[in-house]
This record gives structure tokens, sequence and C-alpha cells, in this order.
């Protein structure tokens, strides 16, 4: 019996340190040995990229990560997080990621999908009815924004939203047709603060017409900001609540917020653009109708498209959950098969001439694979205020570089970023 006992203990007690070693080895190693399949010296050249741009003044400030095999190999900050006080950048600065927010809130409704809530090809409708039947547009008038529409063939999918293929365009920085009708009637882009209700204005949208046939075309536009509605209303809860349970607190990511709190404003980044003369200038209260200071202005519109603000640190962990097969600190956000799914490409067509689109990322194709750094099925995208980011399942490769500057007329640096680093790869 006592022998028994012993054994049972020490099955139990190994057992135990399995779990604890696995979801260790998950997680980004910090303190890891160096990887022997990348050259380091290559891999600083990165350094002096980066700092040429911030000497030449094309650049005020910007942090870089790269993690391979799960391994934290390069993580800085360079340059200013403000001029005018000359506040150095950190590597840990929050950055308002703007459009990474999609591929988070992406997973949110995959969150539901499969919890049996949803199906992918379900119409929308089926949750928000005022999206029954749509419409899709005929003729504009420029003059005083009034249009005609034809019947739309079919409704609305959540793969239609997933892949920016719904027809529904981008309020402000869209197509001229679409930014005068959204703007006459009031729906929001969702870039910034907006004192409103996020189901009365996605209501509102439902009700204008689309641009295009369902289906028929990639367009970027409000889709991911109607997915996050699309969470609230199935979910029962606010789309912040949701993804700080379902993604945000599983995962450890500190620092990922709709609402940025107060203790943790300074280390907001400053956001900058260029004027006429490409002379880099602070980004205005008011330039763009988008206020800065969006972060701190304690939201109740979250904005599934735009809304969030991160560092380069919590963004990794959350594409390294992917690249684990949705697992990440001993949580499985998703399983590996849906990861699969939301990141394979989805679409008979190419997005931008060569490449496709999965459930939230842009795929990296064979063509574009033979003619670029990234391997085929690398998935990515980036952020309106200059935030570029990709996996790369292949070559087991998370990649950030992370700025806050709207408008770069040397918008070349990602691309270069990128060749470092697989320069570096032995």
């Amino acid at each position: 019996m006592k022998k028994y006992f012993l054994r049972s203990t020490f099955f139990l007690a190994a057992s135990m340190l399995l779990i604890t070693a696995t979801a260790f080895a998950q997680q980004i190693q910090t303190n890891a040995k160096p990887n022997a399949t990348v050259n380091m010296d290559r891999l600083l050249r990165i350094d002096d990229l980066v700092n040429s741009y911030i000497s030449k003044n094309w650049l005020t400030g910007a942090v870089t990560i790269v993690i391979k095999d799960n391994q934290l190999l390069q993580y800085k900050g360079y340059g200013l997080a403000d001029v005018d006080t000359k506040k150095v950048m950190a590597k840990d600065a929050i950055f308002r990621i703007m459009s990474q927010t999609k591929a988070i809130t992406s997973t949110g409704i995959l969150i539901l999908y499969e919890q049996g809530k949803l199906l992918l090809d379900e119409p929308i409708a089926d949750f928000i009815p005022a999206f029954k039947s749509p419409a899709v547009l005929d003729k504009f008038n420029a003059a005083d924004s009034s249009y005609s529409t034809v019947p739309a063939k079919r409704d609305i999918t959540f793969r239609d939203l997933l892949t920016h293929t719904s027809g529904i365009d981008y309020a402000g920085i869209g197509t001229d047709e679409m930014k005068a009708i959204y703007a006459k009637a009031g729906v929001p882009s969702g870039l910034g603060y907006f004192d409103a209700n996020l189901l009365e204005k996605m209501n509102v949208l439902a009700k204008l017409p689309l641009k295009n046939q369902p289906g028929e075309k990639f367009l970027y536009g409000l889709n991911t900001d109607l997915l996050g509605c699309l969470i609230e209303v199935i979910s029962g809860t606010s789309l912040d609540d949701f993804l700080k349970k379902n993604i945000f607190d599983p995962l450890g990511m500190k620092d990922t917020y709709f609402n940025v709190p107060a203790t943790k404003a300074s280390r907001m980044a400053g956001v900058y653009t260029e004027d006429n003369n490409h002379h880099i200038i602070k980004w205005s209260h008011t330039f763009k109708n988008i206020d800065p200071d969006y972060p701190m202005m304690n939201k109740h519109y979250f904005s599934g498209g735009a809304g969030l603000s991160s560092t380069a640190f919590d963004y990794a962990v959350f594409l390294q959950m992917l690249l684990n097969g949705g697992k990440y600190n001993g949580h499985q956000i998703l399983s590996p098969r849906t990861v699969q799914i939301m990141t394979s490409g989805q679409l008979d067509f190419t997005i931008n001439g060569i490449d496709n689109f999965g459930l939230g990322f842009e795929i990296t194709s064979a063509k574009s694979a033979a003619r670029m750094m990234r391997n085929e099925g690398s998935f990515s995208w980036g952020g309106y205020y200059g935030t570029t980011y990709w996996a790369d399942p292949k070559a087991h490769l998370i990649c950030l570089i992370m700025t806050q500057q709207g408008s770069n007329s040397h918008g070349d640096l990602a691309s270069k970023f990128e060749t470092m680093v697989y320069s570096s790869l032995q």
C-alpha cells in the first residue's frame, strides 16, 4: 500500500511538472539561450536601420520586436516617444494600434463560433434583424449625396465580415460616395472617440446601401466594428469585457485596453504626421477629427475595428498564441483547427493583386512569397498610425514594428526591417 502511494505520488508530481513545463514552453521565453538558427550580428543591423531614419528626421521613434521559436530575440525602443518633452521611447510604450484591433475582435467572434453561438456562413440578420435584405448602391449624386439602389443578391454573413467582402465601406477613409453617405447618416469611422451607442449606429448602417454585392470583392470597411457589435449582442456583454475575459486576461495581456488607465497614460507614445513639406509635426487634437487623446477618454463606444491600444509585447503574445495552435499560458483560446481556418486564404480572388485574406488577416500567397522575404502562409496586417506586424508559421517567427506616425513619406522602413530579420536566419 505504501509502495502504491509513493508510486502514485511520483506520477502525480511528474505529471504536474510536465504540465508546467508544457505551459512554460508555450510562452515567449525572455531569458532563453541564444537561438542557433539566428545570426545575431545580422539581426543587430536593425539598430542602425531605425536609428538612421530617426537621425534623418524621417521618424520620431519606434519599437521593434522579433520572436523566433518562442524566444524573444530582439525587443527595443528607439528615438523619442514625445518630441516636446524629449521623452525616450521605452520598449513597453503603449501604442494606438488602430486596425490591429481587427484580428483580436475576429478572434472574439471565432470564440463564439466554437461555443456554437453562430455559424460562419449564417446571416448576421439572425442577430441584428435590421441587416435583413440589404440594398446595393446603384447611382450616386455627389451634389446632395442622394442615391438609388438595387436589391442585394443575398444577406451578409459572418464570413463576409471577417473577410471584408460584405460590401460595407469605411466612414471617413473609404470611397468618396460611401464616405458622403455615411457622414450624412452620422455613421462614425470608429477612429477616435464617439459618444454614441454602438448598436444604434450599426442599425443606422444596416439601412444604408452596400458599395457592392456581398461576396463580390474585397472592400476594407466597418466590417469589424460590426463584428464587435455582434459580439456584444450575442454574448450579452460589452466588447471590452468580452475581450478582457476571453483573451486579454487568459493570455496575460496586461497592457491592452480600449480605455487606457490613468496610471498608464504616461506610457502612451505621442502621435505625429507630416506637413506638406514632409516635416514631422504633432498630430493636433482636431486633425482629421481624431483627437489623439482618445485612449484616455473613458469610451463606451468600443470600435472592434480600431479602438484598442497595446504594446508590442502584448500583441506578440496574441500572435504567439495563434502560432501555438490557439494555446498560450496554459489557456486554449481557440482550437488548432479554427486557427488553421482563420489563417488560411478564404477568397477566390486577390485583395491587392497578389495576396489572399483569411478570417481577420492578410495571407501571404505563393506568388507573393516568391517575391518577398515572408514565407507563404504568413499572416499580417497593420494600423493607421504606422504599426505593422506579421507571423510566419513556417519560420516560427513573429515580428512587429510600431510607430505613431500617421503619414510618412519614407514608408519603406517596415520592408527593410523585414529584410533584415530574414537575412539573419541561418
